[in-house]
Order: C-alpha cells, then sequence, then structure tokens
C-alpha cells in the first residue's frame, strides 16, 4: 500500500530540519540516511543553511565541470565525471546520488542532487561554460584569421607531431610522470618540456594531444598576472595605486586603499578563502553566487592592507572586473582584448578564457588552455616579457612576479621555490628537488607551468591528481631530472 505525503498524513510530528536529520542518523544504509538529509532541507526551506548550500555547489561544480570537458576539452562527459568529480574529498559520498544530462544541441549540462538542488551549465563559443540559473547568458565571441597576422613566435610549437624526447634520459624523465604506482591515482595528462626555447619532448595521454585544451584551474591566477601586466604597460592602470571599487570608496573603508599590486600578491588582508570544499567562501563564489565580483567586493578584510599573506580567490576575481572595465566593459569585448594584446601576439590558439554570466573573466580559476599553449605562457616569462624585439610585458613585470611576499614563497601570480619558509598548511612553499630559482604557476589537481631561468627551461604538466599537493613531490622530480638531463646540451 502506498503511503500518503509526509505531509498529509494525520499521525505526523511537525517536520523540523533538526528531526528529519536525527532520524536519518539512525538509518544505517547511506542511501536512505542521505535521502533524509535532503527531504530534510528541503522541507525546512533553509535555502541558504551550510548542508543546502554544500549540495548546490556540488550540483554545481558538476555542471561546470562537465560543461567544460564535453564543450572546450572534448572529453566525455562519464570520464570527466568519474575521474574529476566523483573523487574529489567533498564529493566521495555523496556521488552516487549526483546525475547529469548533457545538452549538445544547446551545449549544456544540468545536474541536480538527490531529485533536487538543480544546475545548469551553459558554453557560449570563445567565452566558456557559465553557470545558468535562468536565462541563457547572451554572448559568444571567435578570432578572425586576421587575428593570428604576426609571425609565430614559436614556430615548432604549431607543430602537427608530438616531439618525442631524443635522448633516453630525457625520455625516461619525462615517461615516469605517467607511471602509476600506489596510493591515488596520478592521472598525468600531458608534460612538455622547452630547452632554450626549442621543444625537446613531450608525451600526452590516451584521448589527449598537442591541441586539446585542458583546465588549467589556478593556472589562471598567473593568467591575470600578465594581463595586468599589459595594462601597466598601456598606461592604463597603475598597479602601485589603490584600485577603483565602488564599493570600497567610503572614506572609512579600509579597503580603498587595497592596491592592484597586494591582489596580486593575496597580501590585500582579504581573508583565506580556500580551506573547506563545499563550505568555504571560493566555492560559494564560483559555483553558488550570480554575481562572483559582487560577492567579492563584499567581504570584509580579516587584516590591515599590506601585513598579512592568504590565499585569495576573492582578489583575482577583482582583478579580473578591473581587466573587464579596462577592456571594454563585456565579455565580447574582453575576449577580443584579450585575444589582441595577448593570445594573438603569443599564437596561444588552443585557449579559451571562460566568463561567468555577468561577463566577468573567471580569473582566479577558469582559463582553459592546451600544454603547448601554457608552454608559450611559460616562455614569455622566461624571456623576460618579450617576444622576439617586441615587449609584451612591462620591464621589471617577471622580477615582480618572482619576488617574495612578505615571508611568504610567493610572488605575485607564482610561487617560488623557497622550501625553507614554514607554510601556514602543511607541506612546502615550494617545489621539493627542483632548482632554487624555479619559479611556478599552479593549478588544482596538478597543473604546473615551471620555469627555471638558470636551465633555461620550462616544464608543463598537466593531469587530474589528487594526491598531495597535485602531487607536486612528483613535478619537482620531474623538473629535477629534465635540469639533469639537459645538462650540457647546446
Amino acid at each position: 500500500m502506498r503511503s500518503a505525503p509526509l505531509a498529509a498524513r494525520d499521525d505526523a510530528v511537525p517536520v523540523t530540519l533538526q528531526s528529519v536529520l536525527r532520524r536519518s542518523m539512525r538509518i544505517r544504509r547511506w542511501p536512505f540516511r542521505f535521502f533524509a538529509i535532503c527531504l530534510a532541507i528541503q522541507l525546512s526551506g533553509c535555502a541558504d543553511s551550510q548542508p543546502a548550500r554544500a549540495l548546490r555547489i556540488a550540483s554545481a561544480s558538476t555542471s561546470m565541470t562537465l560543461c567544460t570537458a564535453a564543450f572546450v576539452s572534448g572529453f566525455s562527459p562519464q570520464r570527466a565525471f568519474d575521474m574529476e568529480v566523483a573523487p574529489a574529498p567533498g564529493m566521495r559520498w555523496l556521488a552516487w546520488a549526483v546525475r547529469y544530462e548533457v545538452d549538445r544541441e544547446h551545449q549544456a549540462v544540468r545536474s541536480w542532487v538527490g531529485g533536487g538542488f538543480e544546475s545548469r551549465a551553459v558554453h557560449r563559443p570563445g567565452l566558456g561554460c557559465a553557470l545558468a540559473p535562468g536565462a541563457i547568458p547572451d554572448g559568444s565571441w571567435s578570432s578572425a584569421e586576421d587575428d593570428w597576422k604576426s609571425p609565430d613566435p614559436f614556430p615548432e610549437l604549431a607543430a602537427k607531431e608530438v616531439k618525442s624526447a631524443e635522448s633516453a634520459p630525457l625520455r625516461a624523465a619525462i615517461d615516469a610522470a605517467f607511471v602509476e604506482d600506489e596510493g591515488r591515482l596520478r592521472n598525468t595528462l600531458a608534460v612538455l618540456v622547452l630547452h632554450k626555447g626549442h621543444l625537446v619532448g613531450e608525451r600526452y595521454a590516451a584521448d589527449v594531444g598537442p591541441t586539446t585544451p585542458l583546465p588549467g584551474h589556478s593556472l589562471s591566477k598567473s593568467f591575470v598576472h600578465a594581463l595586468i601586466g599589459v595594462l601597466s604597460r598601456e598606461g592604463t592602470i597603475d598597479p602601485t595605486a589603490p584600485v577603483d571599487v565602488p564599493a570600497w570608496r567610503s572614506p572609512e573603508d579600509q579597503r580603498r586603499a587595497i592596491t592592484a599590486n597586494e591582489l596580486l600578491a593575496m597580501s590585500s588582508g582579504l581573508p583565506w578563502d580556500e580551506y573547506r570544499g563545499g563550505f568555504d567562501p571560493s566555492t560559494r563564489l564560483w559555483f553558488d553566487e550570480p554575481d562572483p565580483y559582487a560577492y567579492a567586493v563584499r567581504m570584509p578584510l580579516a587584516e590591515r592592507p599590506g601585513t598579512h599573506w592568504a590565499y585569495s580567490n576573492l582578489g583575482y576575481t577583482v582583478l579580473s572586473r578591473i581587466v573587464r572595465d579596462q577592456a571594454g566593459g563585456s565579455a565580447p569585448r574582453t575576449a577580443a582584448w584579450i585575444q589582441r594584446e595577448f593570445l594573438g601576439p603569443l599564437h596561444m590558439r588552443r585557449t579559451e578564457v571562460t566568463f561567468d554570466a555577468t561577463g566577468t573573466p573567471m580569473g582566479a580559476n577558469g582559463v582553459v588552455a592546451s600544454a603547448r599553449d601554457w608552454a608559450r605562457f611559460g616562455l614569455l616569462y622566461l624571456h623576460d616579457g618579450t617576444i622576439g624585439e617586441r615587449r609584451l610585458l612591462p620591464a621589471g613585470w617577471v622580477e615582480h612576479a618572482r619576488s617574495p611576499t612578505l615571508d611568504a614563497g610567493y610572488g605575485r601570480g607564482f610561487w617560488l621555490n623557497n622550501t625553507h619558509t614554514p607554510h601556514p598548511l602543511p607541506g612546502h612553499w615550494g617545489m621539493p628537488d627542483a632548482p632554487d630559482d624555479a619559479y611556478f604557476a599552479r593549478g588544482y589537481l596538478g597543473q604546473f607551468v615551471v620555469v627555471v631561468p638558470s636551465a633555461e627551461l620550462v616544464v608543463v604538466r598537466l593531469g587530474i591528481s589528487y594526491r598531495p599537493g597535485g602531487d607536486i613531490a612528483s613535478v619537482g622530480r620531474l623538473v629535477r631530472d629534465c635540469v639533469t638531463a639537459l645538462a650540457g646540451r647546446s
């Protein structure tokens, strides 16, 4: 016999979030317990409760990840779910309850958890995937062949063939990055090595190639450092001056003194925002706020600007809005400016910058690019911001990137190989085994662009690794072994 709905039963006790949660804890089987929790949250109307927010974020992050995989990288959504979504620490106990649909005609992904908490991500060509809780965000953008009219500064990186390492030691170093051993999977997708400006070796996973765009995650912050540098070279902004944020203009507001340099260095005084998965400000910023910039500028200071280092996606969201405002004020205009002033001169043809639904670049985590495009990016920094005779970044901007902030092993947009400075979280600031002068862009799940000036070396490693630090220890060994293998090469 079918039971009456809970709310209609004559003998039902009053339903509260606390009462259903208490009952759910007495249910021994996780599936029933999980659905009891979901029901409790929905019946209680606690849309802003911590559990409700975590489930919305689980749904939204699934939609965004699968949208990027399917419509930017060209991967199977199920592959992306199994490799990237399901193993995430916050998803392990509820991934079985997540469902999704892929609409290839409209380039959209819809996800939900336990029958609720629905989200949708939509891909706009040239502008990446955006969460679209309501209407689909307008706009798309595409480059024209005229955008690539300048000579390719790195023609070797335009070759169709995969470059196998010629020397056995270098080949062994690259191959070792793909070896799986005990513990969590390494899931290396791409390794590329440049020495003295030349491509000397690369390798890719079975479903990846030289032109496959891969999520850079926080490599995007280094990309934003470059864009702010371009604006500085153009004279559009002064990185040492306070940024103009309308919400911070009150004379009593200490945030009005924050400079672009402090935002880049993560010493703005904004709070540490990445620490508890679905319950921290960064995941709320990306997956649960209709306007991430508006959320970022509402955040109060945790410290006086310029006095403390704290990891800050909030700060890079503010910087991304500054880029947008200075580059034209809309997503298509900003994308065109990025293409004209940065991607085009470097011939980064397989790069897509993600814009949120408001038209602001997601500069904290939203750049998707091939390993060869990230290699071009690394060469720009190895060559002090120049390509051939053209200066793309202002003089001193690369030194600006690799100069320590306060007592941290972080510069501006890049991590430094300072392994002796205590880190506020477990591990090291730097990259064990790599040379002391190495500095690197670093992203979630093991994305690395490592620059070693003393060895004239750039190493790119991209993957989906849930090992500690994105498997930073093995990337350090990769860099060390590449340096050794290439020693003495002219």
